[in-house]
């Protein structure tokens, strides 16, 4: 080939590439492909309330502060903050550099919003309780003030100042949770409900979305106007929200995947064998239980109740069912939480044929077994195979006190619709996953007035005393032995039963650098990079 040959060919080439810029660009973005486990509810920060939309406002949102790739707390949109010698007013500097994807500021008066509307009665939040230790929060929730009076003030452009009604040394941690994250005022008064649809949304954290196809992928790419872009490297993010875990374990064998969170448990040597530790289970600070719905027979009857809870082998569940991914749990808060001691169910140390005994005897004193009243249960999941083993297993220890055992799944996003918005049910499936790392946060969720999360409707004035009273309690043993013996009487009247340790089962590919297990489960993109 001679000199000018050479010359022509490369012109052409060059010609040629810089025609499909375009093409060469995206061949040069690092794009991560991660399986969510569920289809999220909403992508409105204030009406999420799963760890799968958890995963997604990491990634479009930034609160005040937020969690690092270890699952620390840490500055976020604010870089700083001081505390009251009181211990009730924050006075937070917010980032000069902090912008929405639109490239407008981030400001106090955003916060102000945000925070308003997440407790504003007309919203009906879901977690509008986590707010509840900020001045009039729980009056404005429920009605009884107005809803400018909430302890959120804007000083300026960048400092907010936050009132609390008495201190929370765990505030910060609550700032970081994915209700309180802010939202574009303009950008909800333009599109109302529709503001959080791909292409509709101005989020300010490290990602917007572009494209939601339900059932099937969301997109999201590098917000430009992220204060932290300069350290952002994954450029697109696509992540599939099925729930099918064969499927989702097929796909990343396949290389199709770099992230999918859960996996089927009883999977967890073969997928070792495949692919070595890029297989994680992560311990978590959760729970995974049943609730009973106490409004109505036979869960009305705290005999039944007990003896239900009595009948289930944890041990078999964990070990044999479940492949030893989760661990069996006897307390309503798992282990890990400082300065507590969990309470456990009161017949934790009794050998499993023994409590299978006493269940038959409360059931027979409650008029139901052989020559009783009959026994018909439904059992509510949402679709998993995990979920759907350990329903088989426990409709089979139940059978074995006589009752007639059904089952029903749904998928994730109406599961957790239908018991949120307080419909009947027999027993239903759930988790709860710490938001903070205080006892409160679990069982604020047996509180008579909970009524997003209190599934079962569990109603004791004694309960919801003590929990009246941990929040005024300064003395930090003393509050420590009100909520334990608080979650004493949630086992004991077992409205809730719980089940396992919920551990967090990811597949991590080796590609993946930045990867920390956690026991928040927060992972936000921001800080991982791709091979």
């Amino acid at each position: 080939m001679t000199a000018a040959l050479k010359t022509r060919l490369f012109g052409a080439l060059l010609a040629v590439g810089l025609l499909s810029g375009t093409a060469l660009s995206a061949s040069a973005e690092t794009v991560l492909n991660k399986g969510l486990g569920g289809e999220p509810q909403s992508l409105d920060p204030i009406h999420t309330t799963t760890n799968i939309e958890q995963f997604i406002i990491d990634d479009l949102y930034e609160g005040l502060t937020a969690y690092d790739g270890a699952g620390k707390v840490g500055p976020a949109v604010a870089e700083s903050w001081t505390v009251s010698p009181d211990g009730l007013v924050y006075t937070f500097k917010l980032r000069p550099s902090a912008k929405w994807s639109n490239g407008d500021p981030v400001t106090a008066e955003d916060f102000v919003y945000s925070f308003r509307r997440n407790l504003d009665p007309k919203e009906a939040a879901e977690y509008a309780s986590l707010s509840y230790p900020i001045k009039n929060a729980q009056a404005i929730n429920t009605g009884k003030a107005a809803i400018d009076t909430l302890g959120v003030k804007a000083i300026d452009a960048g400092t907010l100042e936050i009132t609390l009604e008495s201190p929370v040394p765990f505030f910060p941690e609550l700032l970081a949770h994915q209700s309180v994250v802010p939202v574009n005022k303009a950008n909800v008064e333009k599109y109302g409900r529709d503001f959080a649809k791909a292409g509709k949304l101005v989020s300010n954290g490290a990602y917007t979305v572009t494209e939601q196809i339900p059932g099937d992928h969301l997109t999201f790419v590098k917000n430009p106007n992220y204060w932290g872009a300069a350290n952002v490297k994954i450029d697109r993010v696509v992540a599939y929200p099925s729930e099918d875990q064969a499927a989702i374990q097929r796909r990343f064998l396949a290389g199709e995947l770099d992230l999918a969170y859960q996996f089927q448990a009883d999977q967890r040597k073969f997928l070792q064998e495949k692919v070595g530790d890029e297989v994680h289970v992560s311990p978590s600070t959760s729970s995974e239980y049943y609730a009973f719905d106490t409004r109505k027979p036979p869960f009305d009857d705290i005999r039944v109740r007990r003896a239900f809870a009595m009948a289930i082998d944890r041990d078999f569940l964990a070990n044999d069912v479940l492949n030893g991914v989760y661990q069996p749990l006897y307390s309503w808060i798992p282990e890990g939480i400082a300065n507590y001691t969990p309470a456990k169910a009161d017949f934790a140390d009794t050998p499993q044929l023994d409590r299978e005994d006493k269940a038959k005897e409360l059931l027979k004193e409650a008029g139901y077994g052989p020559g009783g009243k009959p026994l018909k249960v439904e059992i509510r999941y949402n679709t998993n195979e995990n979920w759907k083993k350990v329903a088989t297993a426990i409709a089979d220890m139940w059978k074995g006190l006589g009752a007639e055992v059904t089952m029903l799944n749904s998928d994730l996003k109406s599961h957790y619709s239908y018991l949120q918005q307080g419909n009947s049910f027999d027993v239903t499936r759930a988790g709860w996953v710490a938001d903070y790392a205080d006892p409160e946060n679990f069982l604020t969720l047996g509180v008579s007035t909970n009524k997003v999360f209190n599934y079962g409707h569990y109603n004791n004035p004694e309960f919801d005393a003590l929990m009246a009273k941990s929040f005024t309690e300064r003395d930090v043993a003393k509050r420590m032995q009100i909520l334990h013996d608080a979650e004493a009487m949630l086992l004991r009247d077992a409205s809730v039963t719980p089940l396992l340790v919920y551990n967090d089962p990811w597949l991590v590919s080796k590609k993946v650098k930045g990867w920390h297990d956690n026991l928040a489960n927060h992972h936000g993109t921001r800080f991982l990079t791709k091979e």
